[in-house]
């Protein structure tokens, strides 16, 4: 008898409680994007705490799609390992239905990079915003 395939799920980072070292970032073209798209870091700070428990859809390779604005919005999101949360792409619903191939292997990519990246560095040289500051203190 055949074993069914089963795919490998990729686990988000802890809850933001318990890793209160997890961070958020938007890149500034992603900035750009949700600002036009009047999508607030609030909403995107809720959207994090949604990947923390898994709600959101793996893309493997440490990118998620995740939706935003009511359902009408989606954003590519990054991982890293250590924990924090990178939202790096947006498109409406409306515009298109997901991702190409190409745009997933480019993102895993750019989340690759990431993982040996230097934050600090980048915060300083302008490459990446963070966000949700605040809710890290409470």
């Amino acid at each position: 008898m055949a074993r069914a395939k089963t795919s490998r799920v990729e686990r988000p980072a802890k809850d933001i409680r318990s890793r209160g070292a997890e961070r958020v970032f938007t890149t500034p073209y992603f900035a750009r994007q949700a600002n036009d798209a009047r999508i607030g870091d609030r909403e995107l700070c809720e959207s994090a705490t949604e990947l923390r428990k898994g709600q959101g859809d793996p893309l493997g390779g440490g990118v998620w799609k995740k939706r935003l604005d009511k359902n009408r919005q989606r954003a590519i999101v990054l991982t890293k390992v250590g924990g924090f949360w990178i939202y790096v792409y947006l498109f409406a619903k409306k515009d298109r239905e997901n991702i190409t191939p190409r745009e997933l292997r480019a993102f895993k990519k750019l989340s690759g990079d990431y993982q040996t990246a230097d934050v600090e560095q980048m915060l300083k040289n302008g490459d990446l915003n963070e966000i949700c500051k605040d809710e890290q203190e409470e």
